[in-house]
């Protein structure tokens, strides 16, 4: 090779390094959004993280000025103050078994209803699609009295009937429009692969598009359980005796018992949104996928 080739592979090989390289302003755009993404993260995250700083404090210690962000020393003594004054371990148990209850309903539900929107051809399927998602434009608040009225007659007050039993049909339409837009970015082509092997339509969409649709199921999964775990209406209306009662109404009583032990609601609040923060540090991944990959298609 001569001289002149290499000199023009260097010549070339320098200026394609040049075009690849990101230009200055790109790169301080970059670190613009990485300095903005964490300034906002950490002001969403300031009340959470005083939240639990202040679970372990005094009272005198909660409202000192300037703020003290360590406890010195931390009070776990509050966690236990806290959880033995009101029976917590039975709101707990009722809050858990709702949402389960719920998350189960609502993921075979609103997928089952999806899928018929996103892949069975019907007479009238935009239209009844159409009527489903015109419903979210209807509060609940103005449901709540004839609903009421049903379940009194049926006999499920101070049960958690009237909080699970509605869920398992339909699964709420916001769900069904999250479900249906994922499992439309599916290929057809393995439906009809399934259909070529002789499965039926719900063989299909039990065992091709629920395996395949684990984010969308997840995403729904988690906000149904926030849904379920943060009611407080549905609860304070439903619910009579303290043995059915929820974590939302008993910290709600709790705060209208002590309303001067600001440590002990401040422990009552954090053991409340621990299970919530632990869900989505470990559902995160599906969490953000399925968010990413719903409604990329049609």
């Amino acid at each position: 090779m001569s001289s002149s080739d290499i000199s023009l592979s260097e010549s070339t090989s320098v200026s394609a390094f040049e075009e690849q390289a990101p230009p200055s302003k790109s790169r301080w755009m970059h670190w613009f959004t990485y300095i903005l993404l964490i300034a906002v993260a950490a002001l969403m995250l300031f009340p959470f993280l005083w939240l639990v700083s202040s679970s372990l404090k005094s009272q005198v210690q909660i409202f000192a000025y300037p703020p003290e962000w360590i406890p010195n020393p931390p009070i776990w003594q509050n966690y236990v103050d806290a959880m033995t004054f009101r029976p917590f371990h039975i709101y707990l148990r009722n809050s858990i078994a709702i949402a389960s209850l719920n998350v189960i309903a609502v993921v075979l539900t609103s997928s089952l209803c999806a899928y018929g929107f996103a892949r069975i051809r019907f007479w009238g399927r935009e239209f009844w699609f159409s009527i489903v998602i015109a419903t979210l434009l209807l509060p609940s608040i103005v449901t709540l009295v004839p609903q009421f009225i049903i379940f009194t007659r049926l006999g499920w007050i101070d049960t958690i009937l009237p909080l699970t039993v509605p869920i398992f049909f339909g699964g709420g339409a916001f769900n069904i429009f999250l479900l249906r837009q994922f499992f439309r970015t599916i290929p057809e082509e393995l439906a009809d692969a399934a259909r070529i092997d002789g499965c039926s339509e719900f063989g299909i969409y039990w065992r091709v598009m629920m395996p395949l649709s684990k984010p969308a199921l997840i995403t729904v999964a988690i906000f149904t359980f926030l849904a379920s775990w943060n009611d407080l209406i549905g609860p304070l209306v439903y619910l009579r005796t303290p043995d059915t009662y929820t974590v939302a109404i008993g910290l709600a009583q709790f705060r209208g018992a002590l309303t001067t032990r600001w440590d002990l609601q401040m422990a009552a609040a954090t053991v409340m949104v621990l299970p919530v923060v632990v869900l989505f540090f470990f559902a995160q991944r599906y969490f953000i996928k399925g968010i990413v990959m719903t409604g990329l298609k049609g």
